[in-house]
């Protein structure tokens, strides 16, 4: 056999060839990732390497940069593709006395000896669907995060143009009534001579049902708003982020009505069987795991997402407790998303938490223990494409 070494980089690719006796044959060269550069370093591959030959090319994931060559059609029918996890090769510099070293030569030295002994994963064409879901599922948890900031913004200026709002509407962005103040009563005098009524038929008018005693605490809360400085160019600020905030809802909108076309095409649509997973929950768990194939177990999944406890053992002394946090922070997420949905929606989860509750157990180690009981439903269900049956979940384990 041997194993054709690939370092990426944004723009150009580092590359060896190494025989199963680990003799080097070619390389370190580099390459420009372009087709002109990747089909003239095979030629002289393959000018070394007889066509009898078992070939591994084993490729180090490298964010995005690494994905232009993950195509089988992109090399040699016959050459067998193994994607590597960065934190291997890392590992593996570690192992041949190289922490503190980190050049391509020696990253292609890692990858090589990861190769040869059997690691990383089979490169295979990923279904098309699942590439959409991940990438659909990206795009709305990134609107997500940039309406959250904006949200947290918005706060800040509201407290400048109309002070005391947020005691009469403690959640006023996330209700329909919060929304309409912001939007044309962020001069609080201007809502105090409107009145309650006048307010409840303003609303009216667009569509809004107010309730009196609503209107009453707004209102009075309008009466009762000291003037501040900065009133006027924080309700300009107000009307400009609103907006964005109008297209970054629109565009969260968006992702979930393709996902919800998307999701039933993938092997993930089973999770919506269960309690409280619903499009979104296994939408995210479905675009961290990619192909299900590719896991042998959950507690492969599990260990991968970096809630595994870390643990140091020696002469007898122990020292464990606390994640390790090493792994996908999109999986860990997803894990403890769908944990906390069985947590908030399904009975035995219920009974699950309420007896680690009483055990002293706080809310994280909770929130870790329903998540590795979540991963271990989710990928039964995925695995044996069966509808959740809540009666073969009960036990407390």
């Amino acid at each position: 056999m041997v194993v054709v070494a690939v370092d990426v980089g944004k723009n150009t690719v580092a590359c060896s060839v190494t025989d199963e006796k680990r003799h080097r044959l070619f390389g370190p060269v580099d390459f420009a990732m372009t087709r002109a550069g990747l089909d003239s370093t095979v030629a002289r591959i393959q000018e070394l390497v007889r066509a009898d030959v078992a070939v591994k090319v084993g490729i180090e994931a490298a964010g995005h940069y690494h994905q232009p060559l993950m195509m089988t059609s992109s090399w040699p029918a016959g050459w067998v593709l193994v994607e590597l996890n960065p934190a291997h090769v890392t590992e593996q510099r570690r192992v041949q006395g190289r922490r503190r070293v980190k050049t391509d030569a020696i990253d292609l030295e890692a990858i090589t000896e990861l190769v040869l002994a059997g690691r990383g994963s089979p490169v295979a064409e990923r279904e098309v669907m699942l590439v959409e879901l991940a990438a659909w599922v990206g795009h709305r948890s990134r609107r997500i995060e940039a309406r959250t900031a904006l949200k947290n913004q918005l706060l800040g200026q509201l407290d400048r143009a109309f002070p005391g709002l947020t005691l009469a509407l403690p959640d006023v962005l996330g209700t329909k009534v919060g929304r309409l103040v912001a939007e044309h009563f962020t001069d609080p005098t201007r809502l105090a001579s409107l009145g309650e009524s006048r307010f409840i038929r303003f609303a009216a008018t667009r569509g809004l049902v107010v309730q009196r005693r609503v209107a009453v605490r707004v209102v009075a809360a309008a009466r009762d708003a000291l003037p501040t400085r900065d009133a006027v160019v924080a309700r300009e600020i107000v009307a400009n982020d609103l907006r964005m905030l109008t297209v970054l809802d629109q565009q969260a909108a968006q992702a979930e009505d393709h996902l919800s076309l998307l999701l039933p095409q993938t092997p993930f649509i089973v999770l919506t069987s269960v309690p409280g997973w619903a499009t979104i929950r296994a939408s995210a768990y479905g675009a961290a795991i990619g192909d299900p194939v590719r896991w042998p177990g959950p507690k492969q999944i599990y260990r991968a997402a970096g809630l595994s406890p870390m643990q140091y053992e020696s002469a007898g002394k122990r020292r464990d407790g606390a994640i390790s946090r090493e792994g996908s922070v999109e999986l860990r997420r997803a894990l403890i998303d769908l944990g906390v949905g069985l947590w908030l929606n399904d009975p035995a989860a219920k009974t699950y938490a309420a007896a680690l509750r009483a055990r002293g157990k706080k809310g994280g180690v909770i929130a870790c223990a329903l998540a590795n009981r979540a991963n271990r439903i989710a990928y039964a269900l995925v695995r044996d494409q069966h509808p959740y049956d809540p009666t073969r979940w009960t036990r407390e384990v």
